[in-house]
């Protein structure tokens, strides 16, 4: 009897999270037509990660919608959410909470590290279930269009968790754009403070004992194993590109944002980066390859309009049009429009829009509202979509370019130091090379390679860890 349970669990598991299933799960708002809600009104949902970040989305959803299953490896970081609602069936491992509760759900939401989100995402849509997943989409280019092909098959309604989609302020700039407030946009820079965590740090050597509130196998999910340390969860995984993709993954969803929309870009055609050398000794470069550089700034190259990005604490220089007591971007980010006719300054979200002009008397006038606005939170605005009411601000259609725009910058990043490594280590060895390395990376959209540095190309996807 045991053996045939296992073999029937194998099977399902492999027939959920088969690329190429054959049958689809059709939203009961979809058979009911157009407007049809389920007879509950409520979704039935299915949280995969629930603590840290996974708190809000729980928040903002628990007053109206049903709160079907939990899973999270890490019952000490699912700590408060435990105690709020400990009735809520719990699980450590996502592929069993599908396989029993597949029939109870309608939609999931995935807040775990980057490097478990498509496994999470793609078993979800598979069967039929909504989703909404964090920020950055994917940890790679290649799971980035293996989740579009997915959407598009399953037809279910998918988010991205950069609630900035949402908010009227990220309209707002766009409106300002497409008006031709400043005229024709020729740059576009944006930066963060982030890392706000270890970067640029060699990786742990010494073996550490799992807690024994964590599954540090799940944990690990289809990244390379390796031994538990401290230095690597909770937050600081973001630094490691085994688990995150940096500053670009955790900053670069929002504040891209706000110029793929004013500008509707797509796909850049090449990048650019420098990265902070790190020292480990007089005139030796420290190796410390599985360790995001501490600061990086990346030129994106687009059909008529060029974006810079900074993060480490570098920001492009200040505009001369800004007054020497005025706020330059907030705390955490920012963007700033250079135009034909002047500059937009405004913080990551597009909230506190400001025009520069060289006429710092002129005025202009706000423009009439064109672009569609949303009600709600973020996570709201997906559940509405869920049930057939409106859209999603930021479906996999718009997710997709703008995640895979961010990974294209760090393909960019970590090429540049591969370079430096080839250049060697010894002042003498630098005059044949273009030290410290920098590359310009073309970027073929439509095969997803870089035609003119092959080595790039190792750091699309990545063979998955079986485990």
């Amino acid at each position: 009897m045991k053996n045939k349970q296992n073999n029937s669990r194998r099977t399902f598991i492999k027939q959920a999270s088969a690329a190429a299933i054959g049958f689809t799960i059709v939203p009961r708002y979809v058979l009911g037509g157009k407007g049809y809600k389920a007879p509950s009104d409520k979704l039935n949902i299915a949280y995969i990660g629930i603590g840290g970040r996974a708190e809000d989305h729980i928040r903002s959803t628990k007053g109206t919608e049903n709160l079907v299953a939990f899973c999270d490896v890490d019952t000490k970081r699912a700590e408060n959410t435990l105690k709020e609602f400990p009735k809520v069936p719990l699980y450590k491992d996502f592929r069993k909470l599908f396989e029993a509760e597949h029939k109870n759900i309608d939609a999931v939401m995935i807040a775990t590290p980057d490097h478990t989100h498509t496994p999470a995402a793609l078993m979800a849509m598979d069967l039929g279930k909504h989703v909404y997943v964090e920020k950055p989409l994917t940890h790679n280019i290649g799971e980035a269009r293996q989740l579009l092909i997915a959407a598009q098959k399953s037809k279910v309604v998918t988010q991205m968790g950069n609630q900035g989609a949402s908010l009227d302020c990220n309209a707002v700039i766009a409106e300002y754009i497409q008006s031709g407030v400043i005229g024709k946009v020729e740059k576009v820079h944006v930066w963060t403070n982030r890392p706000v965590w270890p970067q640029g740090v060699p990786t742990p050597v010494q073996k550490e004992v799992v807690p024994n509130t964590l599954d540090w196998n799940l944990w690990l999910g289809p990244a390379p194993y390796r031994e538990y340390n401290k230095a690597y969860l909770p937050f600081k995984w973001r630094g490691w590109w085994d688990f995150g993709t940096g500053s670009l993954g955790d900053m670069g969803c929002h504040i891209f944002q706000v110029p793929y929309r004013a500008l509707n870009l797509k796909y850049p055609t090449a990048i650019e980066a420098s990265a902070t050398t790190v020292w480990s000794g007089d005139f030796v470069e420290a190796n410390y390859p599985d360790s995001c550089p501490p600061s990086s700034m990346v030129k994106f190259t687009f059909p008529g309009v060029d974006l810079f990005w900074y993060d480490g604490g570098i920001k492009p220089m200040r505009p001369e049009e800004l007054g020497e007591n005025e706020p330059f971007g907030s705390w955490d980010g920012g963007a700033l429009f250079e135009g034909e006719k002047g500059k937009l300054l405004c913080d990551m979200y597009g909230d506190n829009p400001v025009l520069l002009f060289k006429d710092k008397q002129k005025k202009v006038a706000k423009p009439e509202p064109f672009l569609p606005r949303f009600t709600g939170s973020h996570q709201m605005v997906w559940v509405n979509a869920c049930k057939g009411l409106g859209k999603a601000s930021s479906p996999f259609e718009d997710a997709v370019p703008l995640t895979e725009t961010l990974l294209i910058a760090n393909l960019a990043i970590r090429c540049y130091d591969v370079k430096k490594l080839q250049a060697g280590k010894t002042p003498d060895s630098w005059a044949p090379y273009d030290y410290p390395g920098r590359i310009r990376l073309l970027w073929d959209a439509e095969k997803m390679t870089v035609p003119n540095y092959p080595e790039a190309n190792d750091f699309i996807s990545r063979v998955n860890r079986v485990y």
